[in-house]
This record gives C-alpha cells, sequence and structure tokens, in this order.
C-alpha cells in the first residue's frame, strides 16, 4: 500500500485534499495531516511515506524547505495558491506542482501520472529524474500563463444565491468559518478562504492587508495611523475601518 503524508496550514484544505484523495485513490494510506512544515518534516522521517502533499507557504519550514530536506524516497507533489515557485519546485525534483483551489480532474490526472511512476519503479525501468523534470516543465508552460481572474462570487442566503460582481466588493474579511464578502449595500457570507480568493482575483485591483482581510484598491478612501502607529483603512462605502497588519504596511509607505 502507497502511504502519503498531507501539509497544509488550513486543515479544512488538507481534509479536503484527504478526501479528495480517498474518492480518487482508495488504496492510498494516510498516515498524518500536517499542520506547518516543522510538523511535516518530522513526520516525514518517521514515518517515510512513498508521498508528500506539501503546501508551500507555511509556518516554520516552507514546503520548498522540507522538501529540500528529505533524505528518503519520499516524493513531493507541491500545492500551493501561488504558480510564481513552479520551476523552484520542480527544481527540487517534485513529481507534480498543484494550484489552489484544487480542481478534481487535476487531482485526478496527478494520481495517475504518480500510479504510473511507481509502477515504473516497480519494475526497475523509473525514468531518471532529469527526465521527469524536462516533461514536467514542458507540460507546465504548455498551460496558461496566468490563472483566469475571478470575475464573480456566488453567495448562498437560504434559499437564494446570489451573484456578485467582484468590481462591486469592498473587501473580503474571514470570520470564523466563514469569508465576509462586503459590498456596498450588503454583507454576504461564503466559505471560500482568503488565500485561495487572494489566488483568483486581480492582484493590481485587490490587495492583502491582513492574513484576513483583502481590500479592493478602487474603494479606498484613505489611510490613519493611531498613537502606536498602527495603520487603518478607511473604505468608501463602510462606515469602519480596517487594520493593516505589521507584514503588509509597507505597501501604503507611499500614501
Amino acid at each position: 500500500m502507497t502511504r502519503a503524508l498531507i501539509a497544509d496550514d488550513e486543515p479544512h484544505l488538507a481534509l479536503y485534499l484527504q478526501e479528495q484523495l480517498a474518492l480518487l485513490w482508495p488504496e492510498l494510506e494516510i498516515v498524518r495531516l500536517a499542520r506547518n512544515g516543522n510538523e511535516a518534516a518530522a513526520c516525514i522521517e518517521e514515518f517515510e511515506p512513498e508521498l508528500a502533499f506539501l503546501d508551500i507557504q507555511m509556518p516554520g519550514l516552507s514546503g520548498l524547505e522540507v522538501a529540500q530536506g528529505i533524505e528518503g524516497d519520499t516524493r513531493v507533489i507541491f500545492v500551493t495558491a501561488f504558480d510564481s515557485y513552479a520551476v523552484e519546485a520542480f527544481e527540487h525534483s517534485a513529481l507534480d506542482y498543484l494550484l489552489k483551489p484544487l480542481k478534481t480532474e487535476r487531482l485526478a490526472r496527478t494520481i495517475a501520472r504518480v500510479k504510473a511512476l511507481l509502477a515504473l519503479q516497480a519494475s526497475g525501468h523509473g525514468a531518471p529524474p532529469d527526465a521527469r523534470l524536462s516533461h514536467a516543465l514542458q507540460q507546465l508552460t504548455r498551460g496558461p500563463a496566468t490563472p483566469a481572474r475571478l470575475r464573480f462570487v456566488r453567495a448562498g442566503q437560504g434559499e437564494y444565491v446570489h451573484q456578485i460582481a467582484v468590481s462591486d466588493i469592498l473587501f473580503f474579511h474571514a470570520d470564523d468559518k466563514y469569508t465576509v464578502v462586503q459590498t456596498a449595500g450588503a454583507e454576504h457570507l461564503i466559505r471560500t478562504t482568503i488565500a485561495d480568493l487572494a489566488a483568483q482575483l486581480d492582484p493590481e485591483q485587490f490587495w492583502q492587508v491582513h492574513r484576513s482581510t483583502l481590500i479592493n484598491l478602487n474603494y479606498l478612501a484613505g489611510t490613519r495611523r493611531d498613537d502606536s502607529s498602527r495603520l487603518f483603512l478607511r473604505i468608501k462605502g463602510h462606515a469602519g475601518e480596517l487594520r493593516v497588519s505589521r507584514a503588509y504596511v509597507h505597501l501604503f509607505k507611499a500614501m
């Protein structure tokens, strides 16, 4: 039986991947769901699974650093919201590179390729690493240069489903298990994470200002600093203010 580790600092995304793998590859045994890079590295050393599905951006060690430190035969499949890491990922001899939000058809193709590779290795006829890397990079460059940008967000409310134009959204804010979609006239709830939204939205229009907040720059009215030098944003059409975390303050230095 093939064994695998899943590492992602967003537990619901790790569980979703586990559920999809259970449907598409029921023989696969998941040995652990790791919550950060340090835990993933320790689990790989302890269990030596054949596969590791690693998120790239995690607390502690990044997925790339975890992959770099693997000493055994564990092979890596990266799962991330950002395609900018693709070439670096394959330089770590990754078997594949999956973009969030995960699509069932794409995951199914990955599983088919991994099964074929494992079968070849078991028979002693596996392709050399350089050939696998070259083929993977060729497949990647044949895909679209940039992902399609999100134009609408669908939010359920009772028996109704609202279709909200992205251009009408003031900001997104994560709230417990949901993400708030704030427009000038209403507030809607969706289950899409801030990380997944950031990967699908135009980065020239939407800026992340906090780990839980994405703002539409078209509605930015101004900024304010309090006595402790914390930065807050005023948004057109919204009465309150949004706080900017220290990691994103540099975006507003010119303002």
